[in-house]
């Protein structure tokens, strides 16, 4: 299958670029894909250097001129390729893949995965789900239901989860963790617990939440507490709110990281409090290193987690949950080592990268077919 991506992110992009990396590792020796994305953004600086992946310069401005030339030389591109299936990952691309190929012959089939739980009844949105989409991907059933609700509904939409390498991402021996300790934050006290975020800094992601519950427990049990929360540098705001939690010394900020696994081996348990979420990469990456993850209720975040069994959920901006929670590891710390090992084998059994790539790979040829079969609509 001759296959083209399309993403918009200029930077990082987070846990959307882990995605399609991850796709592009599970298909890449199998199809012939190509990837055209801001040359500006960490998914064309990786897939740049893949052995047999085509990476392009791919542009998505909103600028009327400037979309039109891009317009139009994306329908070339597409004619000149003939592509099997485009699968778009963003809002710019996948209005771009519609209008580039209205009216043509031998259309592609368009798969539109939704990876946020942004509203979906703009008249954009309504354009796109009805003139460029044959099939759409939600990465949590939260999202299903979002689409289930829109005009995309009027195409096939499947659940596909997040692919997690549990073979590179596995739990660490007490030498190592020891050692990642005192990268972070030097020598520890016997008993400190470390709780680690690879999710991200900014507001929405709730980590100064935990900061703030943990700023209220008693002194003896603070002490015993240490954070790293991975990701751009924080706000001043937010660095404002750690300093007046008491325990700014106590949390660390390695930023962006290339390799997370410094920091979750650092770790004896993991959160992610966003006050919105999707199918959260932090999450499951967490628990594949064998630790309990303290989530929030919003998304698809409790698709994730079990609540007891291999983490906690606890309502989204709810200091007072997360603080019970805390109080909890402190009592019984050795629970986090069992209720780690549920979790890898959760991550294990329901995100396992085969399954991601085959119920993708089954969408894929959904979408072709519906293609096939269709008059184009302009």
């Amino acid at each position: 299958m001759k296959l083209l991506i399309t993403d918009i992110h200029h930077g990082n992009g987070g846990g959307h670029v882990t995605y399609i990396l991850s796709l592009i590792e599970g298909l890449r020796h199998e199809y012939d894909i190509t990837v055209a994305a801001p040359p500006t953004g960490r998914l064309h600086q990786r897939v740049s250097r893949m052995e047999g992946v085509r990476a392009l310069p791919g542009l998505y401005t909103s600028r009327p001129l400037t979309l039109l030339r891009e317009v139009r030389a994306l329908r070339a591109f597409l004619r000149a390729e003939r592509f099997d299936v485009v699968h778009v990952n963003g809002g710019a691309d996948h209005r771009h893949v519609m209008l580039a190929t209205l009216g043509m012959g031998m259309r592609p089939g368009i798969v539109w995965t939704k990876h946020n739980t942004n509203p979906v009844a703009s008249i954009g949105h309504r354009l796109r789900a009805r003139l460029g989409t044959h099939a759409s991907i939600a990465v949590c059933e939260y999202v299903a239901q979002i689409l289930q609700a829109s005009d995309y509904r009027r195409r096939p939409i499947q659940v596909v989860r997040n692919g997690i390498d549990i073979e590179t991402l596995s739990p660490v021996c007490a030498t190592r963790k020891a050692a990642y300790r005192d990268a972070l934050f030097g020598p520890l006290p016997e008993g400190t617990l470390v709780l680690g975020s690879i999710g991200g800094t900014d507001h929405n992601k709730g980590w100064h939440l935990l900061v703030q519950a943990a700023g209220r427990l008693p002194e003896p049990l603070r002490a015993r507490l240490r954070f790293v929360v991975a990701g751009d540098p924080p706000s001043a705001g937010l660095l404002a709110l750690v300093e007046q939690s008491g325990i700014a010394s106590q949390v660390c900020f390695p930023g962006l990281v290339a390799d997370v696994r410094p920091v979750l081996g650092a770790c004896d348990a993991g959160f992610v409090l966003s006050y919105r979420e999707a199918a959260s990469y932090a999450s499951c990456e967490t628990m594949a290193m064998g630790l309990p993850a303290l989530v929030s209720d919003a998304g698809g975040l409790p698709e994730n987690v079990r609540q007891g069994v291999d983490g906690w959920v606890v309502p989204a901006g709810d200091v007072d949950a997360i603080e019970a929670v805390l109080r909890d590891m402190l009592a019984r710390p050795e629970m986090l080592e069992q209720m780690g090992a549920m979790a890898r084998s959760r991550v294990a059994s329901a995100f396992s990268i085969p399954q991601f790539i085959r119920d993708t790979k089954g969408v894929y040829g959904t979408a072709l077919t519906l293609a096939r079969r269709a008059v184009a609509p302009i």
